[in-house]
């Protein structure tokens, strides 16, 4: 099983400002097939409260900050990103959830799957379910 782990990006320094970049299969272990990017969210509002069953995540705070809190289970870990030049790979079944919001944070997510509502699973007393019974 793979774990979630912080991915530190390319990062080309320059006086004229600097450059990260991702791309398939290099930096991140999958092939993208779904970007998309959360902003304006209201002080004090959570995202995300979900799993996804088989699609792996690339999550990078493009500006300002936030948290990501993952659940496999059995423990919780919380996550800051706050920078543009490292994201967090999310692989599939960890519930999660992005919460303390800066203000203007722009959070950018690439997927390995386009969007599909069969692969969520919204409900964490069945997440957990599903995970006690992978365990044993």
């Amino acid at each position: 099983m793979q774990l979630p782990q912080i991915i530190n990006l390319p990062k080309i320094l320059d006086p004229r400002g600097n450059l990260s970049f991702l791309e398939n299969n290099k930096q991140i272990p999958f092939e993208i097939k779904r970007s998309y990017w959360i902003y304006d969210v209201p002080g004090g509002e959570v995202r995300g409260g979900h799993a996804y069953k088989t699609l792996q995540e690339f999550i990078i705070a493009l500006s300002g900050s936030f948290d990501v809190v993952l659940h496999d289970g059995k423990q919780e870990v919380k996550y800051t990103l706050n920078r543009s030049y490292y994201g967090l790979y999310v692989p599939p079944m960890y519930w999660r959830q992005l919460e303390n919001f800066s203000t203007n944070a722009l959070s950018l997510i690439v997927a390995d799957q386009v969007y599909n509502e069969g692969d969520y699973i919204r409900d964490i007393s069945y997440f957990l379910e599903q995970k006690v019974n992978k365990f044993i």
